[in-house]
């Protein structure tokens, strides 16, 4: 709220020049039953709605929960249209309802600082004669988060809230040196959201990261710790008389009120002291739950790790098994190639040496049928050396040649078959003699 202190020093100007006047015509208005200029009106209007515009933030959310006024101490009677008029310079309402019997009523308007500039102007403003109360109302779909983790950001909340429903604003509260407490608030735009976001994280069964720690989700009390208690709204009964009989002191040494006070002071301590040590106690055992849970997680990753490690050993095994499977494959597919390739050359040799033998018993057959003429015509005729070499005298050749006269007529190695005789006993021929058995 110390940001906005800028715009309502400015509209608390603008409330003493322009604020009055409106006020005293809608409070002359409803009494005298007489209306205001409506020109002047509507330019005054006009001019405060430009000047808000300002106001406004890129990207802001409008018309929210938080946008969201109540106006209580209305006179009986008023209507939502004079309402309408109330709240028209701050610019166009969303929501405008009315209790006319309970006097009190609510005011949606577009952003957050407009809604603060006008309770800032309009609270404790005489409306028909009564000073009206202006105060944001509670939000009914908020959430209080809690045990949130460091590293938890604005952006992380909304992010983790938003599957519930449509989120308004989503903070994580710091200090006041920036450090995160572990507190964060959530708005919903609807309370069936907001509803349904208990449900599911009332458990502590919901987690805002992979960290394992589950987050609380409480309905958020609404405070009022802009305004506070003033003393004139306190009820002035008789308690508050005789509480007030003395002012503000500090209680002297030996004196009734100091031995008490003192008393309260050592109870107050008493309660400090047992507060401190079940924090102490408190801060321990989430010491040592993180701790078990962080060996815990070492653990389970190296469980993750070993049967990772274990499957990959199968797949290996299986990748081997096929390898060694194809590579017994292949020489198999290799022996059965080698063996019809043994089993081929093999009928090719028996082939090649059926057609040799058939070639072979055609040539004897042909032998055969021609050489048994030849031999019955050589067994019919006498052989003598009168009849074989008788040519080979009348050329010329002497009786004492050393040349057989039977060798004449041998055929040649040009010549074709055999001595058509077989020599006899005196076809032999002896060198310068000749003799015959």
């Amino acid at each position: 709220m110390q940001g906005n202190r800028g715009p309502h020093h400015n509209h608390g100007a603008n409330r003493h020049t322009t604020g009055p006047p409106e006020h005293g015509h809608s409070g002359g208005a409803n009494s005298n039953g007489q209306q205001p200029d409506s020109s002047e009106h509507r330019s005054v209007n006009e001019s405060l709605t430009l000047d808000l515009q300002s106001f406004r933030k890129p990207g802001e959310k409008t018309f929210t929960q938080r946008c969201r006024l109540f106006v209580g101490n209305l006179p009986p009677g008023v209507t939502e249209e004079e309402l309408d008029t109330l709240f028209a310079k701050y610019g166009k309402a969303s929501e405008i309802f009315v209790n006319k019997e309970r006097g009190f009523g609510f005011v949606r308007l577009e952003t957050r600082i407009i809604a603060e500039i006008a309770r800032a102007e309009l609270d404790d403003t005489p409306f028909r004669g009564k000073p009206i109360r202006v105060r944001f109302a509670t939000h009914g779909a908020a959430l209080s988060v809690k045990n949130l983790p460091d590293f938890a950001s604005n952006e992380l909340l909304e992010e983790a809230f938003a599957v519930f429903g449509q989120i308004e604003r989503a903070v994580v509260i710091v200090d006041d040196r920036g450090r995160p407490t572990g507190k964060g608030i959530v708005e919903f735009t609807s309370k069936p959201a907001a509803r349904k976001a208990l449900d599911k994280c009332g458990d502590g069964a919901y987690l805002l990261t992979a960290f394992p720690r589950p987050i609380t989700v409480e309905p958020m009390e609404q405070l009022d710790e802009d305004e506070g208690l003033p003393d004139k709204l306190i009820n002035k009964n008789q308690q508050y008389h005789k509480e007030r009989e003395q002012p503000p002191r500090f209680a002297q040494p030996g004196t009734f009120e100091y031995e008490y006070a003192m008393r309260w002071k050592a109870l107050m301590e008493m309660e400090k002291q047992q507060y401190e040590m079940v924090d102490r106690n408190m801060k321990e055992a989430q010491e040592k739950l993180e701790t078990e849970m962080e060996a815990a997680r070492h653990e389970h990753q190296v469980m993750l790790m070993r049967q990772d490690l274990l499957r990959r050993q199968e797949e290996l095994r299986r990748m081997e098994e096929l390898h060694s499977q194809e590579v017994q494959k292949r020489k198999q597919a290799e022996l059965r190639q080698e063996e019809e390739r043994r089993r081929h050359e093999e009928e090719l040799r028996m082939r090649n040496e059926e057609m040799m033998k058939r070639q072979q018993e055609g040539f004897r057959g042909n032998f055969s049928e021609s050489r048994e003429p030849d031999m019955r015509m050589h067994m019919g005729m006498p052989m003598n050396r009168n009849s074989l070499g008788g040519n080979s005298g009348q050329s010329g050749g002497a009786e004492g040649s050393p040349v057989m006269s039977g060798n004449s007529n041998m055929p040649g190695p040009g010549q074709g078959g055999f001595p058509r005789g077989l020599p006899g006993p005196g076809d032999y021929v002896v060198p310068n003699k000749q003799r015959r058995f």
